[in-house]
């Protein structure tokens, strides 16, 4: 009986759910976006939410914390200087999950996973133009 057991093991090993965690941690940090399946989008929700808190913290000891999470420097440093003072008025819920549809190859359920307050994508030219 699985009375009191938490978290999905979603077919791995605790060595490579960990890594799993980390890296899409640090791409939805980097990208502010991603689309994953939706077990591990709720499952890393958690841990993304958790590395929000640490980033509106900004003292040395959360630094630290957060760099056992984030190896990129440069995600790790957005995460304080960008999207950490974006949430300071923000008690939690920092994450919004959308379902996308099952994934035509498996079945598996597909899910759009993203920070609540994302920056606006710049405005860029939608299609290549025509050199005269």
């Amino acid at each position: 009986m699985g009375h009191r057991v938490s978290g999905r093991r979603l077919g791995r090993t605790a060595s490579h759910r960990k890594a799993l965690f980390r890296n899409l941690a640090t791409e939805l940090l980097r990208h502010e976006r991603i689309c994953t399946t939706l077990a591990k989008a709720k499952e890393m929700r958690s841990l993304s939410e958790k590395l929000i808190t640490l980033g509106k913290k900004n003292t040395l000891h959360s630094k630290r914390l957060a760099a056992k999470v984030i190896a990129d420097k440069a995600v790790h440093k957005r995460l304080f200087t960008e999207i950490g003072p974006r949430f300071t008025e923000r008690a939690g819920g920092y994450t919004r999950i959308y379902r996308l549809g099952q994934r035509k190859g498996d079945g598996a359920w597909m899910a759009l996973i993203e920070l609540v307050d994302r920056a606006p994508e710049p405005k860029g030219k939608k299609g290549k133009e025509k050199s005269k």
